[in-house]
């Protein structure tokens, strides 16, 4: 699958901003909003990405890749489907 780091990108914000964050700006997520630490994903929420990201970029998704460092912002989300991105 070939898809570049904007279009994951904005997939990613459109998301984001749709499903935890109605209302909102775009402008209010950039690349560094701290996902985790500014309660934009909280537990429940982490399973509802984590299965968008699952569904919409055919990856998979095991417990060290849900580690607080890849889920931290959209740039580290980006470098994480990166990385996944056709594998299994």
């Amino acid at each position: 699958m070939r898809v570049s780091d904007d279009e994951i990108r904005r997939e990613l914000r459109e998301f984001l901003l749709r499903e935890f964050l109605p209302g909102e700006s775009s402008s209010t997520l950039t690349d560094e909003t701290p996902l985790l630490t500014e309660g934009i994903l909280d537990s429940i929420s982490v399973l509802r990405f984590v299965m968008f990201l699952e569904k919409r970029f055919r990856i998979k998704l095991r417990g060290q890749d849900l580690a607080h460092r890849h889920l931290r912002t959209v740039a580290s989300v980006i470098e994480l489907v990166r990385s996944k991105i056709g594998r299994d």
